[in-house]
């Protein structure tokens, strides 16, 4: 499984989840920064900064989660408070280019990425029954996007990641 290839993430689809997936998608995006320093247990700063050509490394991976829970929680309100179209992502990802993020500490990275994370697990327990109902449409896939079906796409973001760290972590140990 060293040589697994990842599908490109602007080549996904994302189908619409139904709300009674809430608890395990809530449950998964609860995870993920426990999922993160399991990931990375053990795994020398060397492996962790290392970069193969132009592509992020492990610890730019996870910095780019970071990167992006802002985008998240603002599409949450977006959601609830019913607006027609998502906000805008930067889709060349220039926040994670220039962040700098392997010139920190793992560990910092890992815990400002926890920090937003429960922020939206925050916000995510607040809604109400009927924001649940709410849609956006989603401004580059042109499909409305219900609070659940964000979740999903986000969680399945993280997995994207997440992965590529993994790849990133065989391939450089």
């Amino acid at each position: 499984m060293k040589n697994f290839n990842i599908t490109p993430w602007f080549e996904r689809k994302f189908p619409t989840v139904p709300n009674l997936l809430f608890p395990i998608i809530f449950e998964r995006l609860e995870g993920t920064t426990a999922r993160i320093r399991a990931k990375i247990k053990d795994i020398s700063e060397e492996v962790l900064t290392t970069k193969n050509g132009q592509d992020w490394s492990v610890q730019e991976h996870i910095g780019h989660l970071i990167d992006l829970e802002p985008l998240w929680i603002g599409r949450i309100g977006d959601i609830s408070q019913g607006q027609e179209y998502l906000r805008e992502a930067d889709l060349t990802n220039q926040k994670t280019f220039r962040a700098g993020h392997n010139d920190r500490a793992v560990e910092a990275v890992i815990a400002d990425f926890e920090k937003y994370r429960k922020q939206m697990i925050e916000d995510l327990s607040a809604l109400r029954s009927d924001d649940l109902e709410k849609s956006s449409l989603h401004p580059r896939l042109k499909t409305p996007m219900k609070i659940i079906d964000l979740m999903n796409f986000v969680a399945e973001h993280d997995d994207h990641h997440l992965a590529f760290c993994t790849k990133l972590i065989k391939a450089n140990s």
